[in-house]
Order: C-alpha cells, then structure tokens, then sequence
C-alpha cells in the first residue's frame, strides 16, 4: 500500500517486490459489519430498557449496513474489471 522502505540500490537492476494478494473482503466492509451488529445490539438493548435513544443505534445501524454493502460491491467490481482486462 505504502512505501516499505526499500530503497534501489545504484547501478543495479530493479528491485524485486513480493506481489500483495488481494483479500477476498475488504477490511472496510468487515469493520462496517461490525459496526452494524454492535449498533443493532445496542438498539435492542435499548428498546428493551425502555430508552427510546435506540433510535439514534437503529440508523447507525443502517448506515454502517449501507457501508458495508457499498465496499462489498466496490470490491466485486474491482475483482471483476481486473478479471476482464487480464483475459483481454
């Protein structure tokens, strides 16, 4: 992702980098997830101590579901396109 500190030595060849696999979900998406269990949890547990701020965890909730399926689907697209263009 970043620079890992390697330097080119001079006069030499290029420097040989181990290729990154990508992961089959990105991490954005399973902390989103997280966030979405967490926040229903909370809710449920809100409602049931008769707190009506488990509103305010229904629509974190709801939010970090809709995060969740955007990078779930960005990532598909992603894995998609580069299938297309490695077979072209």
């Amino acid at each position: 992702m970043g620079d890992t500190g390697r330097r080119r030595p001079r006069g030499r060849g290029p420097v040989s980098r181990p290729r990154q696999e990508p992961t089959p979900m990105p991490r954005l998406a399973l902390y989103a997830t997280a966030v979405c269990v967490l926040a229903v949890v909370a809710a449920v547990v809100s409602f049931v101590a008769g707190n009506w701020l488990g509103l305010v965890w229904v629509l974190l909730a709801a939010l970090s579901s809709n995060m969740a399926w955007y990078y779930v689907r960005r990532a598909r697209a992603e894995r998609a396109a580069r299938t297309t263009a490695a077979t072209s």
